[in-house]
């Protein structure tokens, strides 16, 4: 698989819809995971990211405005242990809640399916990263209808042991805009990363469409010490 320049694939895609990338830094030293979500609706797009203890969550930017939280309020990071939890939506705590009851990550997530947002029916992407005594390894999920059809749920899940360092990959939801939504397809793209949290960071968010951006969260967390670094872009401030 050819390795991409995920700043490029970015601005080609108006609409990537929710993405996760996960990996390891050129250097080897830095466990790698970023989040980001897009809106076309005005309730889509009237979000934040905030921190919520050793993770994340969204919240309405102007409560008034808020028309419809189901599937828009969740937590997208959780941290279990040595475990981080990264998803495009309330899975989350089906994770995390299912991980610390001794269930697997892929166990979890048999007791869901895609979301109930039809004609979409918009793929739950799902990532977990391991980080054990200078071990590393992650794992990637997909479920989605079959190709649109809501009376199957395939589900495919993706593990790295041992990642390379330079090399991330990268899911979302939508290949492109569309009506209905086209639910992406293959498996997770193999990307370039970079050592330079501020630059990788600053690269993803200028590289999203400037209509359709809604919020990012990039987070690097130290192999030998777990210390974490984390930044957070919001569109709406």
């Amino acid at each position: 698989m050819k390795k991409l320049n995920i700043f490029d694939e970015l601005k080609v895609n108006t609409y990537p819809g929710r993405g996760i990338i996960i990996g390891k830094s050129p250097n080897g030293k830095f466990a790698v995971t970023a989040y980001f979500i897009m809106g076309r609706s005005e309730n889509s797009r009237n979000r934040v990211f905030v921190e919520d203890g050793d993770g994340i969550r969204t919240q309405a930017f102007d409560p008034s405005k808020l028309s419809d939280p189901h599937l828009i309020i969740y937590a997208p990071v959780r941290v279990l242990g040595n475990k981080t939890i990264v998803t495009n939506g309330d899975q989350t705590d089906t994770i995390y809640e299912l991980m610390d009851k001794q269930m697997t990550f892929e166990q979890s997530l048999r007791t869901r399916e895609y979301e109930d947002d039809a004609p979409n029916y918009t793929p739950r992407i799902s990532g977990i990263m391991h980080i054990e005594k200078d071990v590393y390894n992650y794992a990637m999920s997909i479920l989605k209808s079959a190709n649109g059809n809501p009376d199957s749920c395939r589900r495919y899940t993706f593990s790295y042991n041992n990642p390379i360092a330079g090399e991330g990959h990268f899911i979302h939801t939508y290949m492109g805009d569309g009506s209905p939504l086209p639910s992406f397809e293959g498996e997770p793209k193999e990307i370039e990363l970079y050592d330079d949290m501020e630059f990788f960071a600053d690269g993803l968010w200028n590289s999203l469409n400037e209509d359709n951006k809604v919020s990012l969260f990039v987070r690097y967390i130290d192999l030998e010490t777990n210390e974490t670094k984390s930044k957070i872009y919001n569109k709406n401030k």
